[in-house]
């Protein structure tokens, strides 16, 4: 009888350890799965923000590219523009010109008038110009009246040039030190210069900010 209940004391205990080691082996459970939840929950939140991240750093490319794609047709479009705009400009102005260079009173006073500008632009010394070979024939005969109301107290030599040429004159001191170009084709290439410059300035004073569009 003795033996029994020690045995049966015996179970009880070992049941009750059974249940001690089950309780505990349960609550390491669910600390060990809160922890694998929470380390996958972690993970899941890096994977996520380095996607995220990733996917807005190849947006953010995209959009720079794109942007620099249109920055570079529309600077192309602009400088097309400018292109035309200068060229159509120019073509007018050749045009007015040739309409002086018929009306010989006219055209006469505007070549009196550049080489007065000439010669006070230029150091002093003896000056020299050239024209075109027509254009000297018509100056001929009033050459020394020109000079005298142009350059005063100034000698002045006409020659006549072959190359070709709308018209103007360009005159430069006898020993080549300095020269003023002033005929059509000098004063064209000046004037296109300066219209670019101010057609740009137009241009790009209206079209959107480039800099904007890049970083907005």
């Amino acid at each position: 009888m003795e033996n029994e209940s020690q045995v049966t004391q015996l179970e009880t205990a070992l049941l009750r350890q059974a249940e001690t080691l089950a309780r505990e082996q349960h609550q390491n459970t669910e600390v060990l799965r809160a922890r694998i939840l929470a380390e996958s929950a972690d993970k899941l939140k890096l994977a996520e923000e380095r996607e995220v991240l990733a996917a807005k750093a190849e947006a953010e490319r995209m959009v720079r590219r794109h942007t620099q794609a249109a920055e570079t047709r529309l600077a192309s479009d602009l400088d097309r523009l400018r292109w035309a705009l200068t060229e159509a400009t120019l073509s007018g102005v050749k045009q007015a010109f040739q309409a002086l260079v018929k009306h010989e009173t006219a055209y006469l006073a505007v070549l009196e008038q550049w080489l007065k500008a000439a010669a006070q632009a230029l150091p002093a010394g003896d000056l020299v110009a050239e024209v075109r070979p027509e254009d000297a024939h018509r100056l001929a005969a009033v050459w020394p009246d020109i000079v005298a109301r142009a350059a005063p107290g100034r000698q002045a030599t006409l020659n006549s040039h072959s190359q070709p040429s709308e018209g103007g004159i360009r005159v430069r001191l006898a020993d080549n030190r300095a020269q003023l170009d002033q005929t059509f084709e000098g004063r064209q290439s000046r004037l296109a210069d300066e219209l670019a410059r101010v057609a740009m300035e137009r241009l790009f004073a209206s079209a959107p900010d480039l800099g904007t569009l890049a970083h907005g």
